[in-house]
């Protein structure tokens, strides 16, 4: 089976895939309980589960707003953006602080999903040339509409704490294998997020057997009445991907990348996922049509990504899928499916998208404010109280207390949301830091911890 060839979802897929792999599979597997749209015929590989994610939240959430509710806010804003700076000839490269958690499950650092620091910082590499359209370097290209989209990834030198970080935070947690990939929302991101509106959370975890490669939650818009949260929860916003397609072998050569001819291990994964992270869509714009107008609002809302109703794998350059509208179909486009070498383009459109973004969407515009990416001044929080977290949350049966360190705190107490005390456990082993709630009614409380004269409050909700 040829790479040159165009896949179409949903039949074309899921036919070249059935051919493909008749004797290990006869269906499409399932990203987040939805059938996914593409898989790559050759490899089995799942480019990318941020819209079967999206759905998946939307359905966790009824008030989430909806594609059209996002796309109609983000349209007005840049129309006014576009007011505001017309004229404008430069504009202000924004910083956006990172923070990496490596999951594993207690392998030496450098070993299987415990990625080493290496590989790493060669995918904050790989970012900066993508997004900067860095000359001499594989994310520059002399595109008539390519775009530097003037944004810049920076470790986080100071985590929440108030302490010293190098942006890298390993997490054992036990286990190797995430491709039930429920549990990384409920557990793995609850568990370890660092707050998303002064850090951008990437998690690399290994996805096993599920074959896929990343995910991302999209951004939220602001001001829609009556929704709450309506880009989805804080602790789980953010970017996930597998622990083999981040970093570059390029750029770090001893990475664990998987195997030779391992077509993702250039760092495109997390280029792609990020941009959704940032508000782009798929190039074809997640649907099979060839409509497009002045607006192409039927596809990706960027009318400089020629009009496609496809996905590619491998490099196809001479694709075209629509071929009554003007133009190959954009196949070096970070938001295509193509292999990581033959990406190298952001256009002008999506520049707009990502930048109007970035300056409304409410948790990705504290983004832009944030100082983590600065060494810490002055004192630090002794215990790192502040990185204790309590999952799952909502709850329904035990209440988990998260540490950031061995250090156990010395007591928690309970309130309901009235003020009233429920409970308060002197903590003396970590047997204390399960706590059942079968007994509690439905409803909000509040736990606060205490450890040497520190504290700290989390609600949390019993269903």
């Amino acid at each position: 089976m040829k790479k040159s060839t165009i896949y179409k979802p949903l039949l074309f897929a899921a036919v070249l895939f059935t051919i493909g792999f008749a004797a290990t599979a006869q269906q499409l597997p399932k990203v987040f309980g939805r059938t996914v749209a593409a898989v790559n015929p050759d490899t089995g590989q799942i480019r990318c589960g941020s819209t079967e994610y999206e759905a998946y939240l939307s359905e966790q959430d009824p008030k989430r707003e909806t594609r059209p509710q996002f796309e109609a806010w983000l349209a007005q804003k840049i129309s006014a953006g576009k007011l505001q700076r017309s004229g404008a000839t430069t504009t202000v490269v924004i910083n956006i602080p990172v923070v990496v958690h490596v999951i594993h499950n207690g392998d030496a650092v450098g070993t299987n999903e415990n990625i080493a620091d290496e590989q790493v910082l060669s995918q904050i590499t790989v970012l900066n040339q993508d997004y900067r359209r860095l000359a001499g370097t594989p994310g520059f290209n002399n595109v008539n509409v390519g775009a530097d989209v003037e944004i810049e990834f920076c470790m986080a030198q100071t985590d929440p704490d108030g302490n010293l970080t190098n942006g890298i935070d390993r997490v054992n947690l036990g286990q190797a294998d995430w491709s039930d990939e429920f549990f990384i929302d409920r557990d793995v991101k609850q568990q370890t997020s660092w707050d998303s509106s002064n850090y951008f959370n990437i998690w690399v975890v290994n996805f096993g057997s599920s074959n896929l490669l990343g995910y991302a939650q999209f951004p939220s818009s602001s001001n829609l009445g009556g929704i709450a949260d309506n880009g989805g929860a804080a602790n789980t916003d953010g970017v996930v991907i597998g622990h083999r397609y981040f970093g570059s072998e390029n750029i770090y050569a001893n990475g664990n990348y998987g195997p030779a001819n391992n077509q993702y291990r250039y760092g495109r994964t997390a280029t792609h996922e990020i941009g959704h992270y940032l508000g782009l869509i798929h190039i074809w714009g997640d649907n099979s049509n060839c409509t497009a107008n002045a607006t192409d609002s039927a596809k990706d809302y960027c009318p400089d990504t020629p009009a496609s109703n496809a996905f590619h794998y491998g490099c196809q350059l001479t694709a075209n899928t629509c071929p009554s509208l003007p133009g190959l179909d954009m196949v070096r486009n970070y938001m295509d499916y193509s292999d990581d070498s033959c990406m190298n383009i952001f256009t002008a459109d999506q520049k707009t998208r990502i930048r109007t973004v970035m300056e409304n969407s409410p948790r990705r515009q504290s983004l832009v404010s944030s100082t983590v990416c600065q060494s810490p001044v002055g004192g630090v929080n002794k215990y790192k109280l502040q990185s204790i977290k309590v999952y799952p949350n909502p709850t329904q049966d035990d209440l988990t207390i998260a540490l950031p360190n061995n250090e156990l705190p010395d007591n928690y107490t309970i309130y309901n949301s009235v003020g009233q005390k429920i409970s308060s456990i002197k903590i003396t082993s970590e047997a204390n830091l399960k706590i059942s709630t079968t007994n509690y009614s439905n409803g909000v409380y509040f736990i606060k911890i205490d450890r040497g004269g520190e504290s700290k409050t989390l609600k949390f909700i019993k269903n």
